[in-house]
């Protein structure tokens, strides 16, 4: 007596396309404490309620407990293999474009500064010229020199990419602990260049206010600092992933996407590196 073979697809249901995913409150409270930050940060600029920096900082917290609860939502999802091929790409697609936009939120100041330091004398712009003198860096600033510590933050950045670097080519070939030696090297790092910046920033013979190369230099170099302690965060979120022994060498889409962050902000500084501190002194 013979009997018939089991239909493939009875035998194993496919797996759908697209993730189904369960409705979720955090699209919500992510706008809302959006709302609550931007309307906080209004109100605490022109002191509408008291204290006045009440609101902002609920929309704060609020910003850091979707951030938090949403991602672990994901991670989570990765670890139950929920993701499918067209997710992993969608989720691709998204960390380019969102590094697409912090390009353009840093050429808005990179052209804030040229706009200035290439025509300090414009004929139009007469306030320009009579607040600046005429001249790049204006009259009164004194930069110090770019191959001091901007030069020693350079080489720990970049040092910090190629830990990074490494320790993603050692996940590919099932090396732990050279994952999690390159992950403690990076964050290390990051955490001296930030340490370094503020030295920078408190011993400046300038400020923020009063001329446009202060406020155009904290600017740039500050929420760049910020990337880079947002960075740190990032890593030291894989790194404690590390040791949980979640990622896996065909299955490791957080540190791809923390090692493409760090690699933007390296890339960022170089730009930094080489038009304000080196070209525009």
């Amino acid at each position: 007596m013979t009997t018939k073979a089991p239909d493939m697809a009875e035998a194993e249901p496919e797996r759908p396309v697209f993730q189904l995913v369960e409705p979720s409150p955090w699209p919500v409270r992510g706008a809302l404490s959006a709302l609550l930050l931007a309307a906080g940060l209004i109100i605490w600029i022109y002191g509408l309620l008291w204290p006045p920096w009440m609101v902002f900082f609920v929309g704060v917290f609020g910003v850091a407990a979707t951030m938090i609860g949403w991602w672990r939502e994901v991670i989570q999802e990765a670890e139950n293999h929920e993701h499918t091929p067209l997710t992993r790409l969608s989720l691709h697609y998204g960390m380019i474009l969102f590094l697409g936009s912090e390009t353009m939120f840093f050429v808005a100041w990179f052209w804030a500064f040229f706009n200035t330091a290439l025509f300090p004398a414009d004929s139009i712009q007469v306030v320009r010229d009579h607040v600046i003198g005429g001249q790049w860096p204006p009259q009164g600033i004194q930069m110090e020199s770019p191959w001091g510590l901007p030069l020693l933050m350079t080489v720990i950045l970049l040092t910090s990419a190629a830990a990074v670097t490494w320790a993603d080519a050692r996940l590919l070939k099932n090396n732990r602990w050279g994952l999690k030696a390159g992950l403690i090297c990076a964050i290390s790092l990051g955490i001296i260049f930030t340490v370094i910046q503020a030295h920078e920033f408190m011993g400046a013979s300038f400020n923020y206010s009063g001329n446009i190369f202060g406020a155009v230099f904290f600017m740039a170099t500050g929420f760049h600092g910020a990337h880079v302690i947002i960075g740190s965060i990032f890593l030291g979120v894989c790194l404690l992933r590390a040791f949980l022994g979640q990622f896996r060498p065909n299955e490791h889409l957080g540190l791809t996407f923390a090692s493409w962050y760090w690699h933007f902000v390296d890339v960022v500084w170089l730009f930094l590196f080489a038009f304000v501190y080196v070209w525009g002194t």
